[in-house]
């Protein structure tokens, strides 16, 4: 994201925000954070998070999501939500410590995946016979059905294997692919982008998770599919010869299904 300085009390933020959250921001420096959905921003204050959408029902669902998941993870609490014009302002607590991406933990692997599979053991722990939302196979292909049948699926921010020279011609030939091979169900609670700029740490133990936008009951190897992609990226170009992502099933103390981790990694590339 595009960080931009701080500011103390702008008048013109001031008359767009909702009375409940003018209060509970007042007098706080912030700064705001580009983020890449379309009229969507973030602003950034020492103790909170304000994130602005536009309303949404999904926006909504996060938010029940949120709430059922206090006292459960350590994830943000929901200090207000208020809509103000077709827009939804989600004020949050703001979680310390440092995202699994910067240099300083890509620089210990073991440690670093040591967090990693502690975030991924807390998620699975969950119980959740009454969690608000679900993400399976099935809903997730649905919104990715409409992403193809819409040209709404990015064909250039994607896996360099993944089309022209790659296995798939086309989106629309990688959604005829997943709906032949969706594999069985294996629920758990499902973070959804279980990327490592949403995994914090702070004196080598998880600290929070963040960005629970797309979270809900779904597939474990989901979240797997992800989080092994984003250590492949981040560990790209280092020469230390300790950065292998496989490490992690061993920290998890399983063994990875490649089927499934190549399922849920595609699927990824039609949103």
């Amino acid at each position: 994201m595009e960080k931009e300085k701080g500011s103390r009390d702008d008048p013109m933020l001031r008359r767009r925000l909702p009375d409940s959250i003018c209060q509970l921001t007042e007098g706080k420096a912030c700064r705001r954070e580009k983020t890449v959905l379309r009229g969507s921003e973030l602003l950034i204050f020492d103790d909170c998070v304000l994130k602005i959408t536009p309303c949404s029902r999904e926006d909504e669902e996060s938010v029940q999501v949120m709430r059922w998941l206090e006292g459960k993870l350590p994830v943000p609490k929901v200090l207000a939500c208020e809509k103000k014009e077709e827009t939804q302002y989600l004020l949050m607590s703001r979680i310390p410590g440092r995202k699994a991406w910067d240099d300083p933990c890509l620089a210990h692997p073991a440690e670093l995946l040591a967090v990693l599979a502690e975030a991924v053991k807390a998620l699975w722990r969950v119980d959740i016979s009454d969690c608000p939302r679900t993400r399976d196979a099935d809903t997730l292909l649905l919104k990715a059905k409409y992403n193809v049948e819409n040209n709404l699926a990015d064909v250039h921010n994607v896996e360099p294997a993944t089309y022209g020279r790659g296995e798939f011609e086309s989106p629309q030939a990688l959604l005829n692919w997943l709906y032949d091979n969706k594999p069985g169900f294996e629920p758990v609670l499902s973070h959804g982008d279980f990327c490592l700029s949403n995994i914090l740490t702070e004196d080598g133990k998880l600290s929070g998770i963040i960005d629970l936008g797309e979270t809900g009951v779904g597939d474990r190897w989901r979240d797997l599919a992800l989080l092994v992609r984003s250590l492949k990226h981040n560990f790209d170009g280092r020469d230390d010869g300790k950065a292998d992502p496989d490490m992690l099933f061993d920290a998890l103390g399983i063994e990875p299904d490649r089927k499934k981790l190549r399922f849920y990694a595609l699927l990824d590339e039609l949103f």
